[in-house]
């Protein structure tokens, strides 16, 4: 239940966040072109607004799987192997994220401590620029739920998008589409 209502809430922002800079750009580019005028501030809102979309979606993508990889190797591997290679995988991307963790931390509080804000927009920058911290702790969420998964048997590593098997997939059914169209021609 919890797990579904956090799921929707994570939907909803990306979603919302693709509307908003898809509508921000047309309208700009239909002010620009169409009437020689423009909003001074769409260009760094459109900016922070990707960054934004780019960042939540990295944790989303753990999620469902949408990212690509590597994997061929991993995959000829016994399931115990397979589960402790991709065991350490996660352990590395998790030192990543606490790197950029600490980084974005160290980052985020000097420049809100110097008081800088947007270029044009009376906002300050650290809030603009928190999803550097709050993307790398969803996506390291994301991370310790695969590792815990790994450790208990219920993943064998990451749920990579698998691109040669998706063609074949749509390769097979477009030569069947083609051979049942030439017959019932």
């Amino acid at each position: 239940m919890f797990s579904r209502i956090i799921n929707s809430i994570e939907e909803a922002i990306i979603a919302f966040l693709l509307a908003a800079m898809t509508l921000l750009v047309f309208v700009e580019v239909v002010l620009r072109f169409g009437f020689g005028q423009g909003i001074m501030w769409a260009q760094e809102v459109t900016l922070h607004l990707s960054a934004w979309l780019v960042l939540f979606g990295v944790s989303y993508g753990i999620k469902v799987g949408s990212h690509i990889g590597v994997d061929a190797l991993v995959k000829i591997m016994p399931t115990g192997v397979r589960r402790v290679v991709s065991g350490i995988a996660v352990i590395a991307c998790l030192s990543y994220c606490g790197l950029f963790m600490k980084g974005s931390w160290v980052y985020l509080s000097k420049i809100q401590m110097i008081g800088i804000e947007m270029e044009d927009l009376p906002i300050p920058k650290w809030i603009a620029h928190s999803i550097l911290f709050i993307g790398m702790v969803l996506m390291a969420i994301r991370l310790l739920i695969l590792l815990v998964n790994i450790f208990i048997g219920k993943a064998d590593g990451f749920k990579l998008a698998d691109e040669a098997k998706e063609s074949m997939h749509l390769a097979q059914e477009t030569k069947s589409q083609v051979a049942e169209g030439g017959e019932s021609a």
